[in-house]
């Protein structure tokens, strides 16, 4: 028999083994625990930067149900991603940030009144450790109650927005809606629309509510960087919060999701628009709307791990800015 004492072992199931909360190790995208990104599962915050958590929600949903299997499929996707440090990006926000992975928000949807209130205290407890939080849906609805954590620890908000549709319809004090919660985010001050930019829209709605649309015909026809330009413009130095819907998407590339319009951002685009995006004080961020049930070969799932991974880095970048 060979002596093999001096080989070393493979790392493996990281979710549950990985002693350091920073750097990249790889493993086998197709074998071992699902963790976004293979960061530890954790409950302990105390030496967290950023906890990224699950909300499995999709009772809000106006057409197709599904999202609220959209964490454990983007933190499959993400396993195709995480064995290096995100390209271009200058820094690895896995060596400038600790990240976890806080699990998924616990809900009883058999009382449905009260699963906004069970999403904000899951965010205030996160948020009351000064951890930031990362936010993997779930449909459009939970931003509303991740705006309500969030505006109690920094005040009103800027609010940018990746969307095919603006989610500002009128509504009803109290009713759950993926396309009506930020109708009652900004009555309730949430965020301040005039600070607030949505990019990617293609939708028809009369009342936008003051928000600044840069819909889908523009970014087409200006490109990333007049975006990038005219977002920093509106925004300044305000504490923002990032909200991508997967559907702002080309269908093509996102298909799976409860709400595909067509003449969507490309993933290039919209990657683009969000490396444009760093220096801004980005404080929360989520992606939602992921359905994987119409997805194929999960190229909507490993597009929002993508996007959730380039916000790590508009996070760890706002950080920089501030040491």
């Amino acid at each position: 028999m060979p002596d093999d004492s001096s080989v070393t072992p493979v790392a493996g199931d990281l979710a549950f083994t990985r002693e350091d909360s920073r750097g990249v190790v790889p493993e086998a995208s197709y074998a071992g625990a699902l963790s976004f990104m293979r960061r530890r599962y954790t409950r302990d915050l105390s030496d967290a930067d950023v906890a990224v958590m699950g909300v499995p929600f999709d009772l809000a949903v106006s057409s197709r149900s599904g999202t609220r299997l959209g964490p454990r499929a983007v933190r499959s996707g993400s396993s195709h991603i995480a064995w290096s440090a995100p390209w271009p990006w200058a820094e690895d926000p896995f060596e400038a940030l600790r990240v976890v992975d806080y699990g998924d928000c616990q809900l009883d949807t058999g009382y449905p009144q009260d699963v906004p209130r069970q999403i904000a205290e899951a965010a205030r407890r996160v948020l009351a450790s000064d951890t930031a939080l990362l936010s993997i849906g779930g449909d459009h609805f939970i931003t509303y109650p991740l705006l309500q954590a969030h505006a109690e620890k920094y005040g009103p908000l800027s609010l940018i927005q990746f969307d095919a549709h603006t989610d500002t319809w009128a509504d009803e004090p109290g009713r759950i809606d993926h396309g009506t919660m930020l109708w009652h985010a900004t009555r309730e001050g949430l965020v301040d629309p005039s600070r607030s930019v949505q990019i990617g829209i293609r939708t028809h709605n009369p009342e936008p509510l003051g928000f600044n649309i840069i819909d889908a015909i523009e970014l087409h026809r200006t490109g990333p960087q007049a975006v990038v330009e005219k977002a920093h413009a509106i925004v300044g130095g305000s504490p923002c919060y990032v909200t991508f819907d997967i559907d702002a998407l080309e269908p093509a590339s996102a298909p799976g999701t409860g709400t595909p319009v067509i003449g969507g951002l490309s993933p290039f685009q919209a990657q683009e628009v969000l490396r444009g995006l760093a220096g801004l004080d980005v404080v929360g961020m989520d992606v939602v709307e992921v359905a994987p049930a119409y997805d194929i070969s999960e190229i909507t799932a490993i597009a929002a791990a993508t996007i959730a991974n380039d916000l790590l880095c508009l996070h760890a970048a706002a950080r920089a800015k501030t040491r």
